[in-house]
């Protein structure tokens, strides 16, 4: 019987490393998180886009996706770990593995001309194409498309041409191959990088799907340009509004001939663009932060949609909800605005779908981490929100009962380890980092308010709010040290450790205790309301580092820790005694928490990528929970 129900679900972000994160067929879309890729469908009941599946397979960093252009069930994924797989979406599983790349595929395509043929590149080549089923299955390498003199941004085939190709290079230059004719290395440079060494990396590329010889190409600083692959000339150069904006991606708009749009790399802004005009048809701004990737999904509405629509020569209307049209547009507009959804990946890893006809977000999913999370906490009093600390250099807070974030600290703290919600209504977080030392964000003043840097360039693992007394924070870190100290930065004590802190907890029941899990093995435990410097209790037994410890909240005397040696260890402070060890976890232990309403119960994660409930009275695992595809930290 299954005791542990998933009941929510708040996905990563979008990463912003590789190009290729982001694809689409048919009714479905789908991008690339650091080790996960999270797959959304249109749910035509409903008509809107819902999660169906997250494929967590890789277990580094995925570097890039391709939809097969086939068969709308598969796509391919490659990954750091220099591994490449095809995946069954309806199956939810994988069909095919290449387990040696040799080199970390930078862009993965389809090959247009051969349904099960994916061809995937990194660094300066070779082109590899790995035919994963039917007679003539191997990998084999493109007899041209090799030793290129500049490293491979992104490449793409021709959709109609066939065996035609084009890659983009970190130069800014491009690599044009086709059967029949000569070769074409590293040609089309931006002109104002010509007899120059300067680079500027191609940043996105897309075959004009009405012609067999057209390419949009852009720069990350020279711009976009439409460029004739054939007669290598460029035949137009798009204006931007500002010398500052630059594109970050782009994509065309399979209804409108000739039209495509692109993302800002700095700032939220979608442009429309047609073929015909150098400037843009028009703009708007979705978000404060810069794009990162973007795709053009095309879906046909359905039919109770359309039935509740009312008859009129041009229809406004979004391909997840019966939307109401918009006032009526002057022909330019109307003519820069058509029907489609756009996929929008951004920087700060929200992701989005763009009604670009209804000119809203059908839905965006705002502010998703973009790297391992390492902490959780529920405000104590409103256990609706919930913060995330993360090794992207945030914290978010997010509402649990929308799934949705609430609002994110500045960022650009390196890792954030450790969180700690101020007591009571005070709402503001204590977060600790890897080397900006601890700080306190004011939530509702969206800004950082107080820093503490006792533990110098050391990272602290640790920080903890008395809820006791709100006047006093305890931070434990490499160095040695576990600090207590004022909010206002006044150091009370400074309990030094054989090694590296990794864990503290204040006692529930009395404001002058607090626990720490040390590297060397030991649980200890300090009392403050003496000028002792040494702990007045420590607890030997774990036969690896300590990392977490935990106060019961309802039995007195009662603390839990776990560590690297796949244990959590009941200790009880009154017996000066280990009373249970719980065995299960088969890597380190890291997430702990104690029932708040049931006293025996207490929740464990783990390396193991599982969570496990145990009943501390006896030892014995309730439940164990498999959903995570990762480490669990907290």
């Amino acid at each position: 019987m299954v005791k542990v129900k998933q009941v929510g679900l708040l996905a990563a972000g979008c990463q912003p490393w590789n190009k290729d994160v982001c694809a689409a067929s048919g009714d479905r879309f789908a991008y690339c998180a650091t080790l996960a890729i999270y797959i959304y469908q249109l749910d035509h009941q409903y008509n809107e886009f819902k999660l169906r599946s997250i494929m967590s397979e890789h277990k580094k960093t995925i570097t890039a996706i391709s939809w097969s252009p086939d068969n709308p069930e598969l796509f391919a994924s490659a990954s750091a770990d220099n591994l490449l797989i095809v995946w069954n979406v309806a199956e939810q599983k994988a069909v095919a593995r290449l387990d040696n790349t040799k080199g970390v595929p930078a862009s993965v395509s389809w090959c247009w001309n051969c349904s099960e043929g994916v061809g995937f590149v990194s660094q300066r080549g070779p082109l590899f194409i790995w035919v994963y089923g039917g007679a003539e299955s191997g990998l084999t390498v493109h007899k041209e498309a090799h030793s290129f003199l500049s490293d491979i941004s992104l490449f793409r085939w021709h959709r109609t041409k066939k065996n035609k190709l084009v890659f983009g290079h970190t130069d800014g230059s491009l690599s044009i191959f086709q059967p029949g004719s000569k070769s074409q290395k590293h040609v089309l440079r931006p002109e104002a990088l010509e007899g120059t060494d300067e680079e500027d990396p191609v940043s996105a590329l897309e075959w004009d799907p009405l012609s067999t010889d057209y390419l949009l190409v852009s720069n990350l600083h020279n711009g976009i340009r439409l460029v004739d692959t054939e007669a290598l000339s460029c035949i137009t150069s798009f204006c931007f509004p500002s010398s500052a904006a630059s594109v970050q991606c782009l994509a065309w708009v399979p209804s409108a001939p000739g039209m495509f749009i692109t993302g800002d790399s700095q700032v939220g802004v979608l442009r429309v663009w047609n073929v015909s005009r150098s400037t843009p048809l028009d703009s708007f701004k979705l978000k404060k932060t810069g794009f990162h990737a973007l795709h053009v999904l095309y879906s046909p509405l359905s039919k109770k949609a359309q039935r509740g629509c009312s008859p009129s020569k041009t229809q406004y209307l979004s391909s997840t909800s019966e939307a109401v049209p918009p006032p009526t547009l002057s022909q330019n507009q109307a003519f820069s605005l058509p029907p489609g959804h756009a996929v929008c990946c951004f920087l700060d890893g929200g992701v989005g779908l763009y009604d670009m006809g209804a000119k809203k977000w059908d839905f965006l999913r705002d502010l998703g981490h973009i790297e391992t999370i390492f902490d959780c906490k529920f405000k104590p009093d409103d256990p609706n929100l919930l913060a995330t600390a993360s090794f992207d250099g945030t914290i978010k807070i997010w509402d649990t009962s929308t799934l949705t974030a609430v609002s994110t600290s500045p960022g650009n703290e390196g890792v954030v380890y450790s969180l700690s919600w101020a007591p009571g209504d005070l709402n503001c977080i204590a977060g600790a980092t890897s080397r900006n030392g601890a700080f306190i964000w004011d939530v509702r003043k969206g800004k950082i308010i107080t820093r503490f840097n006792e533990h110098g360039k050391n990272g602290i693992f640790c920080i903890s709010w008395s809820h006791k007394d709100s006047k006093r924070i305890a931070t434990c870190s490499g160095d040695g040290f576990c600090i207590i100290r004022t909010i206002d930065g006044k150091v009370l004590h400074k309990y030094k450790h054989p090694a590296a802190v990794f864990g503290c907890d204040w006692s529930q029941n009395n404001k002058d205790m607090i626990a720490t899990g040390c590297e060397d093995k030991n649980v200890r435990v300090y009392y403050l309301a003496t000028s002792s410097d040494q702990p007045l209790k420590v607890f030997t037994g774990h036969l690896a580092k300590v990392f977490h410890v935990r106060w019961s909240p309802l039995r007195e005397g009662i603390l839990c820790s776990g560590s690297d040696d796949g244990t959590v260890r009941i200790w009880d402070y009154t017996q000066d005694a280990c009373i249970n060890v719980l065995s299960g976890h088969t890597a380190p232990v890291r997430g702990l928490m104690w029932n708040t309403e049931v006293p025996f119960l207490l929740i464990s994660g783990s390396w193991d990528y599982t969570i496990r409930v145990w009943d501390t009275r006896d030892g014995t695992c309730l439940d164990t929970v498999y959903d995570h595809g990762a480490d669990v930290y907290g």
